[in-house]
């Protein structure tokens, strides 16, 4: 029998499971914290449905154009001023489920409560999300947490399991609690981190012109470093350690792909906006894929933090301008990704640079 890769790395189960998972439970927090006793379970249950709404969106396709459907996710039903629209369409489906626990102004107020958390939840992670539209299609990504993580998970899931059942508001607070101590975590490695790569990027002599830094899979040790120093985008892998001194891990780097210089022939056509949309979508981090021709990868992202392998791109055909270009994933879990991550992880691997 074949051997099933890591769980960290079994990427669409983890994803489809506990990203709703982590929604639904914040959004019960949120309305566990204000519920009286005699509400507090519909109450839960009202706001953890909510919050699963504004993810809708991605049943929102178009067939001939890959790029819309990147670009519909977390966009308006993530918006602030959706909110009140969001909720009330959440508040009418499930009127039907909860009108015998509830009654409507209830059920809107915990729908809200509920919906409101999503967007917010989102935009700490490392993906990003269009709270702003429609005034600003600008990605607020707070880089704290990654998308997955199932420490912060677990430990809301414990608190507001214990909150429904002894139908205690304490409990949901001590929820609230947790989670800001967790994102302040998160803050505080995300600047360490970005202070090292700062130093290091002085001492290789390169001048940052963009910097970005994101925590790896599930977890908020080991960090991913991306910088443009002169046209060229290097990766690398901070650790900032919790007891343990700081270290980071070297990686790869490779010439910046800049639409209006490498692409400049195909202007006024498809396949170049659709190159620009991608250009923005990647916030300007743009690498022509290791192994794969005519890919264009999103240099943020990757199984491994100090890979150049993107977890996504676009597949450009020059020979066919007109065209809407392909959008693909590349999911490498093999062993040797695993082991590569699980060293820098771990502090395993011999560091490359102590700060």
């Amino acid at each position: 029998m074949a051997q099933r890769p890591w769980p960290l790395f079994s990427s669409l189960e983890v994803i489809t499971l506990m990203d709703p998972l982590t929604h639904g439970l914040a959004g019960a927090v949120a309305a566990q914290t204000v519920s009286k006793k005699e509400k507090h379970r519909p109450a839960a249950l009202t706001a953890f449905a909510a919050a699963l709404l504004p993810d809708i969106e991605t049943f929102i396709h178009h067939p001939s154009d890959p790029l819309f459907n990147l670009e519909i996710h977390r966009q308006f039903t993530h918006a602030i001023i959706f909110i009140p629209v969001g909720a009330l369409i959440a508040a009418g489906l499930l009127w039907w489920f909860m009108r015998k626990h509830l009654d409507f102004r209830e059920i809107y107020l915990f729908s809200l409560l509920g919906y409101a958390t999503h967007g917010l939840l989102d935009a700490v992670t490392s993906y990003g999300t269009e709270l702003l539209w429609p005034i600003s299609d600008i990605r607020v990504a707070w880089n704290l947490i990654p998308i997955i993580d199932p420490v912060l998970t677990l430990g809301i899931g414990a608190l507001v399991a214990v909150s429904f059942y002894y139908r205690q508001n304490i409990w949901s607070l001590a929820a609230v609690v947790w989670v800001i101590l967790y994102l302040m975590t998160g803050f505080i490695q995300r600047e360490r981190a970005a202070e090292y790569m700062e130093k290091l990027a002085v001492e290789r002599g390169h001048h940052i012109e963009r910097l970005v830094v994101k925590p790896s899979i599930g977890n908020l040790v080991l960090w991913r470093s991306t910088y443009l120093a002169q046209d060229s985008i290097y990766v690398d892998a901070p650790r900032p350690g919790f007891f343990a001194s700081p270290v980071v891990y070297f990686g790869d780097s490779a010439p910046a792909v800049i639409p209006e210089r490498h692409y400049s022939g195909f202007r006024n056509t498809t396949i170049y906006e659709d190159i620009l949309r991608f250009y923005r979508f990647s916030d300007r981090f743009l690498v022509m894929h290791p192994e794969k021709e005519q890919i264009i990868g999103d240099a943020r992202y990757s199984m491994v933090p100090n890979h150049l392998t993107p977890l996504w791109g676009i597949q450009v055909d020059t020979t066919q301008p007109g065209r809407h270009v392909p959008f693909m994933h590349f999911r490498d879990a093999g062993q040797e990704v695993r082991e590569d991550f699980i060293e820098m992880a771990t502090g395993a691997r011999e560091a490359d640079y102590r700060p």
